[in-house]
């Protein structure tokens, strides 16, 4: 994966009046246990605020989407509480919770028009026609589909399908939306045209959005903060950036985009360290705080922190250097990355170079050197 925290894509943000409108989402404590080897979730806290764009990142088998369908109802608590704006709702059941839900598979009805579709939560909670016929068309316009209103799923692209979906799903005014991999099904530019979309209709309408994937660049492009996920256990929550920049451990950073990682093992983490015999600067505020950082640690560096160098002489006082060697240069378009052996043992690693850098060969034997504010050191 590849990506940059500072880029057009960055999520702003609701507005107050707008976050007003969401409602603030509280889960304490929380466990599912079915009675396998661990919890599908182990003992969660995570509070979402009102109008706010949370993700729920991980790998398969997390505990994300068990995390999801319990904020739904689908899933019944072992322990814990979730509430509502402070009200609880562990026992109420999905229809009582007043929420919007948009899944991978469109689940629309074939046999409706995108109308009807869009409609028919209203219908359902018996809104006078006058009312319904101006939500819904107030909501086609927010999605973009005005104009398609007697088309049937069947006459739609897969991106249209889920602006209808993602329409039925907000146009009831619910607590909140929660989102299950609604872009799985779609090819990458579409995927991006409608994460863009997504973000559009987040920061207008103002309501609260959890949102579940397993795609990295998916997560960092439209979230106001992130919860990572690890084995049924929240690893880390923060915004894309602090995610990125300063992971607490070896997981976050290495599930983050791509890393280069220094094994440091139980060591004193002062104002140097030693690696391959090799001393590097640590700077002030680089160090995780997690609690086993001190048990076991590894320093990480992002590849576009890294820079190669002929030799020695070359790298800037205060840098932090080891030896390489380049073992393949792959030509990535708008940059090369260098693929790296680092130190005696060659440990494998990459650097991100300009694209049109000619200076460098494979086999060539270089210098990798990096700023230490620019590096991490996480609980491994």
């Amino acid at each position: 994966m590849t990506t940059s925290t500072k880029n057009a894509a960055t999520p702003v943000a609701p507005s107050d009046a707008a976050a007003r409108q969401g409602t603030r989402i509280r889960l304490e404590n929380v466990t599912k246990d079915y009675g396998l080897a661990i919890p599908a979730v182990s003992n969660i806290s995570l509070t979402i605020e009102p109008g706010e764009f949370m993700t729920l990142l991980g790998p398969s088998g997390s505990g994300k989407t068990t995390t999801l369908n319990l904020i739904a109802g689908f899933e019944t608590l072992t322990t814990g509480s979730i509430s509502f704006n402070g009200t609880d709702v562990g026992t109420l059941p999905p229809h009582k919770r007043n929420l919007g839900m948009l899944f991978q598979n469109y689940a629309l009805f074939p046999h409706l028009t995108v109308v009807q579709n869009v409609a028919y939560p209203l219908r359902e909670r018996r809104m006078p026609k006058a009312e319904i016929a101006r939500k819904v068309a107030e909501v086609l316009q927010l999605v973009q589909l005005t104009g398609r209103d007697d088309n049937y799923p069947s006459q739609l692209s897969g991106g249209q399908q889920q602006r209808v979906a993602l329409a039925r799903a907000i146009v009831f005014n619910p607590n909140a939306l929660l989102l299950d991999e609604p872009l799985g099904a779609l090819d990458r530019n579409l995927r991006g045209a409608l994460q863009m979309e997504i973000r559009r209709i987040h920061r207008e309408v103002g309501s609260t959005f959890v949102f579940v994937t397993h795609d990295q660049e998916e997560a960092m492009n439209l979230s106001d903060r992130i919860a990572l996920f690890n084995n049924g256990h929240i690893e880390q929550v923060g915004s894309p950036e602090e995610l990125y920049r300063a992971p607490e451990t070896l997981f976050t950073a290495r599930f983050l985009g791509d890393s280069n990682v220094f094994e440091l093992g139980a060591a004193d983490l002062g104002t140097s360290v030693s690696w391959e015999g090799r001393t590097w600067a640590v700077a002030e505020g680089t160090v995780s705080s997690h609690p086993s950082v001190l048990s076991g640690s590894a320093i990480v560096v992002r590849p576009e922190d890294i820079s190669i160098a002929a030799d020695l002489k070359s790298v800037p006082a205060g840098a932090n250097a080891v030896q390489a060697r380049i073992r393949d240069l792959e030509y990535m378009g708008s940059y090369r990355t260098a693929m790296l052996a680092f130190g005696e043992k060659g440990l494998t690693g990459r650097a991100r170079i300009d694209a049109l850098d000619a200076t460098h060969a494979i086999g060539d034997d270089v210098v990798a050197w990096w700023r230490p504010q620019r590096q991490r050191i996480v609980a491994a």
